[in-house]
């Protein structure tokens, strides 16, 4: 296998792509627009419960966008659509500095969840799994490198921000951050990796030495046996960014404290897909499918009986460590079970699963906090969810790996 150094040397202009579009989907991710909640919530005259709404409603139609609009990855070159989708979110943010009403809210909130949370994660992440495919596992990590930067600088950076700049002005430089990257962008792709992107007998076979349609996965149990495990970290860790203002005032805590505590999610977020990126290019993403959920579960354990701020932190490491995992399963999983041909429209589902439960998340937590059950005590909750979900996902792993082995043993070892 090819050394680390070279690898970074001889694919730098494609992964360093992966990494800038992963990062400028932060500026659609909820880490990001939760910075703003308290100052949208004032401006618009809106409860915890009624902001929850309008995010959910404008995240579960981009979900449903997503479906159709994720499978032109299949079609059109990631250099193509990774620009188009740059300048969309660009549009969407400069469009959060005037809008005047409760509805443009709305739009402009499916906007930055379609380009950014939805589409620009799922173009990197389609990139490197069909550019890569021994070293797969790596790229992925690589390329999430990019979100997790976003993590760990954008929501204290803007934070801080916010006491000497108007907010509305700050989505403006947002705006204008993302127009400049659209030129990198269309350098940095002038060449695609694969030579034979439009060859559609190309590309890497999933179980049954086939490629499987987006139809055949909907009908395969390991789709469903995962679901749990795609909605959970997106419904959970969403809602935990979006709500991350009342729950700091649940646990007696200052939003400042407990943003500056966002860049350990990060570091430990990166240090675990990087260990998993190695670790998945070993033996394969099926084989974690049933552990990478237990520090979520732990995670929220402790933000559940969290005294005080320092185990608040131990909450966010945990998550990270949980996060950190999830990106590597959802970059590799698809790929390795089902194959790269349709990946495109297999990950575009997945995906749209993914966004309905960051719609979910932020609505549920948000109305339940309105009835009374602050996001602590809802957290006990939470770590049930992921404790089922890491059993389901175990099975689905297992369901895999027996597949696959027996393929690689039928091509590795002659018949008499």
């Amino acid at each position: 296998m090819e050394p680390l150094p070279s690898f970074l040397r001889n694919n730098a202009a494609w992964l360093l792509a992966g990494f800038l579009l992963t990062f400028a989907s932060s500026f659609g991710q909820t880490f990001f627009i939760a910075v703003f909640a308290g100052e949208i919530r004032n401006a618009y005259g809106l409860s915890h419960g009624g902001w929850g709404a309008i995010y959910a409603f404008a995240t579960a139609s981009s979900a449903a966008v997503m479906v159709w609009a994720g499978s032109l990855t299949d079609r059109y070159r990631i250099r193509h659509i990774g620009v188009t989708i740059l300048a969309g979110l660009a549009l969407a943010a400069a469009a959060m500095s005037f809008i005047g009403g409760v509805w443009a809210l709305a739009v402009v909130i499916f906007m930055l969840r379609l380009f950014g949370q939805g589409m620009m994660g799922h173009c990197a992440m389609v990139a490197m799994a069909r550019w890569f495919v021994a070293r797969r596992g790596r790229a992925v990590s690589i390329a999430g490198l990019g979100v997790a930067m976003g993590e760990a600088l954008l929501p204290i950076g803007f934070v801080a921000l916010m006491g000497v700049m108007d907010w509305r002005l700050l989505w403006l430089a947002a705006a204008a951050g993302l127009s400049l990257m659209i030129p990198v962008l269309w350098v940095l792709l002038q060449r695609e990796r694969t030579p034979r992107f439009h060859d559609q007998s190309g590309g890497a076979l999933g179980m049954a030495g086939r490629m499987w349609t987006r139809a055949e996965v909907l009908r395969h149990p390991v789709f469903w046996l995962m679901l749990p495990a795609l909605l959970g970290p997106a419904a959970w860790n969403t809602a935990f960014f979006f709500q991350q203002v009342p729950l700091a005032e649940a646990k007696g805590w200052t939003h400042v404290s407990l943003v500056s505590l966002f860049p350990l999610f990060t570091v430990t977020s990166v240090v675990f897909m990087l260990v998993a990126g190695g670790i998945v290019d070993r033996i394969g993403s099926r084989r974690l499918a049933g552990f990478y959920l237990l520090p979520l579960m732990l995670g929220y354990c402790v933000f559940a009986l969290a005294p005080g701020i320092g185990w608040g932190a131990a909450g966010i490491v945990l998550l990270g460590i949980g996060s950190g995992l999830h990106v590597m399963m959802m970059g590799t999983f698809w790929a390795e079970a089902y194959g790269t041909r349709h990946l495109g429209a297999i990950r575009a589902m997945s995906g749209a699963f993914m966004v309905l439960g960051t719609a979910i998340g932020p609505a549920l937590t948000g109305l339940l906090i309105d009835l009374g059950f602050d996001f602590p005590l809802q957290s006990f909750g939470i770590a049930a969810y992921f404790a089922c979900a890491a059993l389901l996902a175990g099975l689905a792993g297992r369901k895999v790996d027996v597949v696959m082995s027996a393929q690689d043993s039928r091509l590795t070892v002659p018949r008499a």
